[in-house]
């Protein structure tokens, strides 16, 4: 499969990158390399690394980015990883981050990837096709409970408990194997006036699964405590969300460290010694304009927020 994908963001994150020739730059969410083209080709002494826990997209990647493969580094990994990732390369910190924490087009579009409510495909979801846990198990083997809570908090799904107890019930009678097997189970435990919204009945639930599959809200906390410790001073870092759950993490992240102090609002003096590490860019996060949401309607959800390492 063709694995080719409309970078969100593109010129404002390039934009506040603020990319240095010989700069050392990471793109932790490598995809189709729309992002790191252009900052590849900034490049003249400088090096970027591109990390993808797809190996499908790195393989894609590397072909994008044949004309600037001298000064590219891929790396098959997670971005939680970071702090490994950068060790293994010998690398202490760098000047600029970026990570786009959506789920990339060819994942979504490509039917066998278990993604999509859209059409039938095994069960799947895993971003890394290495990892041991698949939409499958979550669905078939996960108590009804976990599923609930998973779906309210991952999914916002305000039918949670009736979807979790159709699932249980529906696969004591056979395993649910597919993708549509599952939308289908959903659609059951739902009301009418549910059904008739215009929100595919299945999508809260489907992405709650994902989410739960790779965790990636555990990732993304992960991620940004590491990218503050391996960021330059005057190093910027990018990160585009998708949904409110990832974006209350950094956005907090980022809060907590341009804050500094840790100290209860109650002492009259700080006695943590903790100074701030970052200041932040984006007072509000940077949002797509009229021409890209014309052109990428995915874009609508993208939220940028940017950050600069004191």
């Amino acid at each position: 499969m063709e694995f080719s994908h409309k970078s969100v963001l593109l010129g404002e994150c390039i934009e506040n990158l603020a990319i240095r020739p010989d700069g050392i730059y990471l793109d932790g969410t490598l995809g189709g390399a729309g992002h790191s083209f252009e900052i590849a080709k900034r490049l003249t002494t400088g090096r970027l690394i591109g990390v993808d826990r797809d190996s499908v997209a790195l393989a894609a990647a590397r072909e994008r980015l044949a004309p600037y493969l001298d000064r590219v580094t891929t790396v098959h990994s997670n971005f939680s990883e970071l702090e490994q990732i950068l060790d293994d390369l010998g690398i202490d910190a760098v000047d600029g981050m970026l990570f786009d924490l959506g789920v990339s087009s060819p994942q979504l579009d490509d039917a066998q990837r278990g993604f999509s409510y859209m059409a039938d495909a095994p069960l799947d979801m895993r971003m890394n096709r290495e990892d041991a846990l698949t939409a499958y198990d979550v669905v078939n083997t996960w108590q009804q409970e976990e599923l609930r809570k998973i779906l309210y908090e991952y999914g916002e799904e305000r039918y949670a408990p009736q979807i979790a107890a159709a699932i249980c019930r529906k696969r004591e009678e056979a395993p649910i194997e597919t993708t549509l097997q599952l939308v289908d189970v959903i659609r059951s435990a739902m009301p009418p006036q549910a059904l008739r919204e215009k929100q595919h009945p299945a999508k809260r639930s489907f992405q709650a699964i994902r989410i739960a599959v790779n965790d990636e809200l555990g990732a993304v906390s992960k991620l940004m405590k590491a990218a503050f410790r391996r960021l330059k001073p005057g190093g910027r870092l990018c990160v585009i969300t998708f949904h409110s759950l990832e974006d209350r993490i950094v956005k907090s992240e980022m809060q907590q460290a341009a804050r500094g102090c840790i100290c209860p609002p109650e002492f009259p003096v700080c006695v943590c010694g903790r100074k701030p590490s970052i200041r932040i860019i984006s007072k509000k996060p940077i949002q797509s304009g009229e021409a890209e949401l014309n052109e990428n309607p995915r874009a609508r959800s993208a939220k940028l927020r940017v950050a600069e390492k004191i």
